[in-house]
């Protein structure tokens, strides 16, 4: 597996790498479910870990190397993919090893009930997520409640040493309400958003996940500097989805692909 190179790295670069992007399911071969790579130095955090995204994450990173994870919400195509991760640290190394896991309450006990094993994801030491800030080495994520699934958050990732005005990346996780986001934005910052319901312009009743126009209009209304669209259902027009924000948004609208990479300054 790959391992990036300690050191190498601008100390003042943070760094996004798509690894994963589809939703629920993905028909394209070789595209896996939401996981999302922050870096900052040598170190790196991953944010959400669904179905493909451990066999696809050695293409850009040892595992082992990971300062943590950290888990937007309980649904499989944000979370499920902590099992082969788990598997690997217990059985793939020539000894057993560990990463820092930081999710919502009651992700432990659902991976658990899953596999028939209350400690299974013991190898992964953390804590339930809380509104708030936690330190990860050179990376600072703030948390804050969206609306989605039970206990489910959005976050801004900063450089750990950089002002709090300084720019940073804010991700949806999976979010209903627009005004759930908005309140993590700042200007400059590089928002990574989901727009699962790509260029409609229905909202589901249940707020359950926005559209290509709410996203834009959260990053226009944010200040950002750049929109990043995804985990959008094919059949709801990805491309299309794109073309709609920038009619909204006038920064850099692009969507997510599998091996992306944004420099976040």
């Amino acid at each position: 597996m790959a391992e990036a190179a300690p050191g190498t790295e601008d100390p003042s670069t943070l760094r996004l790498t798509i690894v994963g992007c589809a939703p629920a399911y993905a028909l394209r071969p070789g595209h896996a479910a939401s996981c999302y790579l922050v870096e900052s130095r040598d170190e790196g955090i991953l944010l959400d870990m669904g179905q493909g995204a451990f066999a696809t994450l050695g293409a850009y990173r040892e595992p082992l190397t990971l300062r943590a994870v950290v888990v937007s919400h309980l649904h499989p195509d944000h979370m499920i993919d902590l099992v082969p991760l788990r598997h690997y640290l217990r059985y793939g190394l020539d000894r057993p090893r560990s990463v820092a896991l930081h999710g919502p309450a009651q992700l432990r006990a659902r991976i658990g009930a899953l596999m028939g094993e209350a400690g299974f994801l013991d190898d992964l030491p953390g804590h339930d997520l809380k509104p708030g800030t936690i330190e990860l080495g050179a990376l600072r994520v703030e948390a804050r409640p969206v609306t989605h699934a039970l206990n489910s958050f959005g976050f801004r990732v900063t450089r750990a040493e950089a002002p709090e005005e300084a720019p940073g990346l804010v991700y949806s996780g999976d979010c209903g309400r627009p005004e759930d986001i908005l309140v993590l934005v700042r200007p400059g910052d590089t928002m990574l958003c989901e727009a699962s319901w790509g260029s409609s312009e229905t909202v589901a009743e249940e707020a359950a996940h926005l559209t290509a126009r709410q996203a834009a209009e959260v990053a226009r209304d944010g200040g950002a500097a750049r929109l990043v669209l995804t985990h959008i259902l094919d059949a709801h027009d990805p491309e299309g989805a794109a073309v709609l924000a920038r009619t909204v948004f006038a920064g850099i609208v692009e969507l997510a692909t599998p091996g992306l990479v944004v420099d976040l300054g």
